[in-house]
């Protein structure tokens, strides 16, 4: 099979068929680098949806009862099926969601990791004993699968997004519905249908349905055959989905918005400050929930660190993601640039000053860019636009603090609780300083963004609610059963 843009990518999969939506329409897919629409989707609607659920509900007994083994190779094999197209995803992904060659890169590598550590789960989801109070009482715990995960991942990076939910789903014996982002229909759902067909999975274990939000995206939420709903995205849409996944007592694993914080001390290592403050803004344009969307910076060291920040944001290269060299490449669509350059334009006006960047790339050939260039703004308060909200941009608000109580008290003025990096002129100071931040993760003498499938990963606050990434995650998608051996006649008092 050969996976590029312009392959047959217009039919749902359901039940183990590629199947026409009953809809009969589709959505065109637009490269965010051309401003071209380069391939067509179904345009899915309920009625899909709920060929999706009666497909995986039916599936769902037969799966979870397949052999540890048998569960492990087919993830081992949809692993290997990956690894043979790492290619033409990667081109995919720069044509679908406006990657570079380093995102696509990085997209590949932390999705096989998280597929890998899914392979060792059915041969990890054990059981135990407990001991009882009554004589002669045997307590055993079982952990069984829930039943049916949906999946709803975003746009940003649709791979990985979708790989840790999906692949963790299916090798503790559940049956999946996935629902991808309507900007990354193909390497966020379909892919993975192409992929876990290729390891051949059993029919109906895996179903993808693409649709507007608008239209199914409720349906798919609060799907009475749903147990548990996996949603990456914004904060505002998360709390829509897991209210409505509530309705169904499903279990929502949410993870939301971020507003993080990139904290430089006076006594900072400057070079790796930068390297890691460069690289954990502007990767992928910014648009990762765990990039950095502040950085603060003591007011002995803020000067300097703004000039060099701006220094490197200025010489990045930009341009279309289908160019090798380029480093930043275009946002994913109108409205997420508009929003972003407003939050610019409004902190300027606010008081802060533009260093560099704040204005689209004009590319030969592409009228109305995507191509936003990098930014640095300074004198930026913590209640500018550009930093009291998460500007999922190439934009890196500066913000002044004179000593670490009050750096502290800045990264925590947030709702948000997701990520952040420190550094200080020593670990311990950092590690005591990184204790401070009420963040789920946070990283010393690093950036932000990082996620290794075998450590967990959540948000606190409005950064969501459940844990991704191996055994956390295997207690979000699986049920510990109760069942009790009474080995000996027991007494009652009637």
């Amino acid at each position: 099979m050969s996976y590029t843009i312009d392959a047959d990518w217009s039919r749902l999969f359901i039940d183990g068929e590629w199947v026409e939506s009953e809809s009969g329409d589709t959505i065109a897919v637009d490269d965010p680098s051309t401003r071209e629409a380069v391939a067509e989707v179904p345009a899915g609607v309920e009625s899909d949806v709920d060929a999706a659920y009666e497909a995986a509900e039916a599936a769902k007994d037969e799966w979870a009862d397949a052999p540890p083994a048998r569960r492990e190779q087919v993830v081992q094999d949809f692993l290997d099926a990956l690894h043979a197209h790492e290619d033409e995803i990667v081109d995919l992904l720069a044509h679908e969601a406006g990657g570079s060659a380093i995102m696509g890169e990085t997209s590949i590598q932390i999705a096989s990791d998280h597929a890998a550590e899914a392979a060792t789960l059915p041969r990890r989801t054990k059981g135990e004993h407990a001991t009882s109070n009554i004589p002669g009482k045997e307590n055993i715990v079982r952990r069984e699968p829930k039943g049916t995960v949906t999946v709803i991942s975003p746009w940003n990076f649709p791979l990985n997004l979708s790989m840790r939910a999906v692949a963790p789903a299916i090798a503790s014996g559940n049956t999946v519905v996935l629902k991808p982002a309507t900007n990354t229909p193909i390497t966020g759902g379909l892919l993975f249908a192409k992929l876990f067909e290729e390891a051949g999975l059993p029919d109906g274990v895996l179903n993808v349905v693409v649709g507007e939000g608008s239209e199914i995206g409720d349906r798919v939420a609060g799907h009475p055959v749903s147990d548990v709903v996996a949603f990456t995205g914004s904060t505002s849409v998360g709390r829509r989905v897991a209210a409505t996944a509530a309705e169904n007592l499903a279990v929502p694993a949410m993870e939301l918005g971020g507003n993080n914080a990139h904290i430089v001390t006076a006594d900072a290592d400057l070079d790796r400050a930068l390297d890691g403050g460069t690289f954990g803004t502007f990767v992928h344009q910014g648009q990762v929930c765990i990039s950095i969307n502040r950085h603060i910076v003591h007011e002995d060291v803020y000067d300097e660190y703004v000039d060099r920040l701006a220094d490197r944001a200025a010489d990045l290269p930009v341009g279309s993601a289908h160019d090798a060299d380029t480093v930043v490449g275009p946002i994913i669509d109108e409205s997420q640039r508009d929003e972003m350059l407003g939050y610019v334009t409004d902190s300027v006006e606010a008081g802060a000053t533009l260093e560099t960047g704040g204005e689209t790339l004009d590319q030969d050939g592409v009228a109305d860019s995507l191509v936003v260039k990098p930014t640095v703004l300074s004198d930026v308060t913590n209640d500018m636009p550009v930093a009291a909200n998460e500007h999922f941009g190439p934009i890196a608000p500066v913000i002044p603090f004179s000593d670490v109580d009050e750096a502290v008290a800045l990264a925590n003025d947030t709702e948000y609780g997701l990520s952040g990096s420190v550094h200080a002129g020593d670990l311990q100071t950092g590690k005591e300083i990184a204790e401070r931040v009420e963040t789920g993760n946070v990283h010393v003498n690093d950036q932000s963004i990082n996620d290794e499938a075998h450590v967990p990963f959540s948000g606190v606050g409005a950064s969501g609610i459940g844990t991704y990434n191996s055994d956390a995650f295997l207690d979000e998608i699986t049920e510990p059963k109760w069942i009790s051996l009474q080995r000996e006649a027991r007494d009652y008092p009637f």
